[in-house]
């Protein structure tokens, strides 16, 4: 397989599996461990880059009201809440990155937080259906989603997007769509954040040239293109639906991981 075809392959699979509850960083490692190349950190965060831009375009009117409406009680709220999920995210992120916490490259953690991540996907929207609905965020929901954002960095295959949609409806936000716009929104900073910083220490260290800049170009475009169609899917899809189709396809990928490659190779 060209390595055309491969950075095409892989910049699909982080624009389909960023936003929905299925962990980008672990279909980034099962295809890495199925063929598709071992890639450097700054391929990884340029694709991501892409995806986050789609969801940026996706919601820029969103956020567009939230900056210039900032007088109306009810943004500035919930700004000063993303704000919060934000700095959460930021200081707890920086401090598992001082202590040296490097993700595993190998595929059974990934299996075991598929399967779990399922089973709390089940659990979270089984509660949330017993309560009244609510598209209230509310402050435990900001602090939770802040918190979550960091277990899924320290977890691959929890999904940020999934552990920060179901630790918002668990904390109260029980309607999907209030609780996956919030846990975008928080995403957009956060993702960008973590992007830039690396970005930067990479040319700071002078190694940016070692990267073939053509290649990442074309993933970060198919990556933007498709993050796109499938965030545009996902919203309309929670509109009438649960997310039990995601949970169902967690658990049989991480069992099939689990049967297939037991040794995490």
């Amino acid at each position: 397989m060209s390595d055309l075809i491969q950075v095409i392959l892989l910049g699909i699979i982080e624009g389909i599996t960023e936003f929905l509850p299925i962990s980008s960083t672990g279909h980034l490692l099962i295809a890495e461990k199925l063929g598709l190349g071992q890639r450097s950190d700054v391929f990884n965060v340029v694709i991501q880059a892409g995806a986050i831009l789609a969801v940026t375009v996706i919601y820029w009117q969103r956020l567009w009201n939230l900056a210039v409406e900032s007088r109306k009680p009810e943004n500035r709220d919930y700004a000063l809440k993303l704000m919060v999920a934000f700095f959460i995210t930021g200081v707890l992120g920086l401090t598992v990155t001082k202590l040296g916490f490097k993700l595993p490259e190998t595929v059974t953690p990934v299996a075991w937080a598929l399967i779990i991540g399922g089973f709390w996907i089940i659990g979270a929207e089984w509660l949330a259906a017993r309560r009244p609905e609510s598209s209230r965020i509310t402050w435990p929901v900001a602090i939770i989603v802040g918190l979550a954002q960091v277990v899924a960095a320290i977890f691959p295959g929890t999904s940020r997007s999934g552990a920060t949609i179901f630790a918002a409806m668990l904390t109260g936000t029980n309607n999907r769509a209030a609780a996956t716009e919030f846990a975008f929104l928080v995403g957009i900073p956060t993702m960008f954040a973590a992007s830039g910083k690396l970005l930067f220490d990479v040319y700071r260290a002078g190694t940016a040239q070692q990267e073939n800049w053509t290649e990442l170009s074309i993933a970060f475009v198919v990556s933007t293109i498709t993050a796109f169609v499938s965030v545009k899917w996902l919203l309309r899809y929670i509109q009438s639906n649960r997310f039990t189709l995601f949970a169902i396809y967690r658990i049989v990928l991480g069992a099939i991981l689990l049967l297939f490659l037991p040794n995490g190779s």
